[in-house]
């Protein structure tokens, strides 16, 4: 009986030491995992589209536009710049990627960039049109939507706006993606 009490005693020791153990791992664990923050960049060129593409033709270049902000104002590799870039193209509809083969695009892409360092500009901040303002238009049998967005541009002490209607096009996946976009008048749908 005696052994029987001693065996007992060991064994509820043991597993009150297993179990804080197992206990303070998992929290210390649980603690690294919350602090881990992505940069902007780490965070879009990590997003799945393939499985979380942006619902509404807004998100889209909702996105569109935290991507190209990356491009203009961030600091990264070319590494990040590809997938940023890879990323940005899922985002365009299959005519847009026809016109601007993946070299051609990226080619076209440092230099924009290039120039936008050159001459010390920035995307201060950018804004699309809520909701309601979103036009919803049948085009050639196809689902268009037509969504505005503003950006506030600095260039060096001076600051800009600029205004760019985006059409999207609902893909045969149901998928809001990039037809064209182009600058307009802040007043209007009209090309300047």
């Amino acid at each position: 009986m005696k052994n029987t009490k001693f065996v007992i005693i060991i064994v509820v020791c043991v597993c009150v030491i297993l179990g804080g153990y197992y206990y303070l791992t998992n929290r210390n664990n649980a603690k690294e995992e919350e602090n881990i923050t992505l940069t902007e960049i780490q965070e879009l060129t990590t997003k799945n589209l393939d499985k979380n593409f942006p619902a509404t033709p807004r998100e889209v270049v909702k996105l569109y536009n935290r991507i190209i902000t990356c491009f203009y104002n961030d600091e990264y590799t070319d590494d990040e710049l590809y997938d940023l870039g890879d990323q940005a193209r899922k985002l365009f509809d299959d005519e847009l990627l026809e016109n601007n083969p993946r070299d051609e695009y990226f080619k076209d892409l440092k230099e924009d960039i290039s120039e936008y360092h050159d001459k010390n500009k920035t995307i201060a901040s950018s804004a699309v049109d809520s909701s309601n303002d979103v036009e919803y238009k049948e085009v050639d049998g196809d689902d268009c939507a037509y969504v505005k967005a503003s950006y506030f541009i600095k260039e060096g002490s001076a600051y800009s706006r600029t205004y760019q209607m985006y059409v999207l096009r609902k893909d045969a996946d149901g998928n809001w993606k990039i037809l064209v976009f182009y600058q307009v008048n802040g007043d209007s749908s009209d090309d300047e």
